[in-house]
């Protein structure tokens, strides 16, 4: 990596940390203001559940081809599939946080083991998209700061958990889409 390229991962490392602090918090304030509780006469953007599930899915296909790309060592092709991957993700935040602040949130429905099923995989899918927001930021900036190598080996645990998020997503809205009202 060119000193350049150092200077600019210095720099871009803040902004790493700050943007993996504030967006989880920012997501939390957002998805406990209801606005129609609030007294204002908004509309519930009822029809966004699934529109940021497909948005989910096309995240997890563009990933996935985003690998394929790279191990056929179409550099650019990765380069635009994963920001393509990274604006699904931050439309997909956006959806979801209005969809939240527009609506009541869905009680799931389901009992026994599925909804242990439901749970698990709720639980994981908030946890992991909390925790992937610093591993997508950092190998992003390893990857546009020239410092392939340790972009590489970042990736590889970054890959993993992003794809489950994407995934997990589509299929927890899959399992409480039968109980939206």
């Amino acid at each position: 990596m060119s000193e350049v390229d150092h200077v600019k991962a210095k720099k871009y490392n803040k902004w790493v940390v700050v943007l993996s602090i504030v967006i989880p918090l920012v997501v939390a304030a957002l998805f406990g203001v209801n606005l129609r509780s609030l007294g204002y006469d908004v509309e519930p953007l009822t029809f966004l559940p699934p529109i940021y599930a497909t948005i989910n899915g096309f995240t997890a296909v563009l990933l996935i081809g985003a690998v394929m790309a790279i191990k056929s060592k179409n550099v650019v092709l990765h380069e635009n599939l994963m920001t393509t991957a990274i604006y699904c993700s931050v439309v997909f935040l956006v959806l979801y946080v209005a969809y939240h602040m527009t609506s009541d949130s869905t009680k799931f429905g389901g009992e026994g083991v599925v909804a242990y099923i439901y749970y698990f995989i709720l639980i994981t899918h908030i946890i992991l998209s909390i925790i992937i927001i610093p591993f997508v930021l950092i190998t992003y900036v390893r990857a546009i700061t020239n410092d392939i190598e340790r972009h590489k080996k970042i990736a590889k645990i970054t890959f993993p958990i992003w794809l489950y998020v994407a995934i997990t997503g589509v299929v927890v809205y899959l399992m409480i889409s039968p109980y939206y009202t």
